[in-house]
């Protein structure tokens, strides 16, 4: 009797068991032990400081590893080098999902590699998410490219949050604009622009920099001759860096507004100077990582404790430690919502799908929404304001509309 209770126990496990194992649906790149995540950021070139997006999320993943992975399976994370080229982008992507055949590539860095890489991978229907860049143009038109969905806010946004501030409290300013030569430094001017609508004339003095230029020096000579009481730095953190410490260097003391990409404590304002970095505005959306405002946060506690053991040499006041490990807890999310089908459809249908998320590296009140046809997740940002060494935050929470 005994038998065959087993027995007949033993059937109904099998049974029981057998539509569960066929509901797994695997995509590229995983199985009941693995899932490969591919990413490319630049470790070496004129951004290298960006390789910190890369390191950090490797950290996390080696957490994750470490407490036994995602719902049982352990991250593969495959991160390489293209020095902020575009070109060295398309052959490192080629590279992830043609030879390593990665599930999906994750927080991939840079507007323009962004770019020259995004038709390939939504022809070959790779989710491209979460990736480290705001470029309007990889959230603004889900219909054509429905794989792709960046982590920043859009550049454009940000720009009109910038702009509807200098109106409302500076109106008469006259405005000096120093910007990147390309996708990126365009994508935030034009959202100025568009923000100062008729009052486009307060910009008296523009330029540009390549990221093959040695210093910014001139350019920050010219914008002060124009008598501009106003500096717009909308730089990458190599170049913010030199253009802050310029200023001060040559005595010029205009309001500076500096973008959020160039808003790190260790990797910008550390090496331009605190003392020329004193009451810079900016906007931003994450927490200062050493504010002490956040020392009794739980969820910072947590972060803390994570570089304590996972990077224990990084400089943490470096914004992008902070920004990463947000990224990072974005996937896991999307990883575990995903359960045993981890199929590419599903990728995309889970991170078009967030409702109400906050990592625990978003200021209060600032939360992650996404849909079908709405492919920025964070679309809030407060204005902030650089005292002493670290940044506070002012104002309420401001909305950042596209149109």
């Amino acid at each position: 009797m005994r038998a065959r209770i087993l027995a007949a126990l033993g059937a109904c496990f099998v049974i029981a068991s057998g539509p569960a194992a066929a509901q797994k649906k695997y995509g590229p790149g995983v199985t009941d032990t693995e899932i490969k995540i591919g990413n490319f950021v630049p470790y070496s070139g004129p951004a290298s400081a960006y390789g910190m997006v890369g390191r950090i999320n490797g950290a996390y993943f080696k957490m994750l590893n470490d407490k036994g992975g995602i719902n049982g399976r352990k991250i593969n994370w495959l991160s390489y080098d293209d020095a902020y080229s575009p070109p060295k982008a398309v052959e490192q992507t080629r590279k992830l999902v043609e030879n390593d055949e990665v599930l999906l590539l994750f927080q991939t860095l840079g507007t323009p590699s962004n770019t020259a890489v995004m038709k390939y991978l939504n022809t070959k229907k790779v989710p491209q998410i979460m990736l480290s860049s705001g470029g309007t143009r990889f959230g603004d038109d889900p219909k054509a490219n429905p794989w792709t969905m960046p982590f920043n806010v859009p550049y454009q946004a940000e720009g009109r949050i910038y702009a509807k501030w200098i109106i409302d409290n500076h109106p008469n300013a006259k405005i000096a604009v120093l910007s990147a030569n390309d996708d990126y430094g365009k994508d935030i001017y034009k959202g100025v622009r568009d923000g100062l609508g008729e009052k486009i004339s307060m910009i008296v003095s523009e330029a540009t920099y390549d990221n093959s230029d040695p210093t910014v020096d001139s350019q920050i000579v010219k914008l002060k001759a124009s008598g501009a009481d106003m500096f717009l730095n909308l730089s990458t953190p190599k170049f913010a860096a030199m253009a802050i410490r310029k200023i001060g260097e040559i005595g010029w003391k205009p309001i500076q507004i500096l973008n959020q990409v160039s808003q790190s404590t260790g990797a910008v304002l550390k090496p331009a100077g605190l003392d020329h970095s004193q009451g810079l505005i900016g906007a931003n959306y994450t927490k200062d990582p050493i504010d002490p405002a956040w020392k009794d946060d739980a969820g910072m506690k947590e972060f803390n404790a994570f570089v304590d053991k996972y990077a224990p040499d990084v400089d943490r006041s470096n914004g992008l430690v902070l920004y990463s490990y947000g990224a990072a807890q974005t996937l896991e999310y999307i990883l575990k919502q995903a359960g045993d089908d981890l199929s590419r459809d599903n990728i995309m249908r889970i991170a078009t799908s967030l409702k109400g998320l906050a990592p625990t590296s978003l200021l209060p009140g600032i939360t992650m929404n996404t849909a079908p046809g709405d492919h920025f997740p964070i679309k809030q940002m407060q204005m902030i304001r650089f005292k002493g060494d670290q940044w506070e935050s002012f104002g309420p929470v401001i909305e950042a509309k596209m149109n």
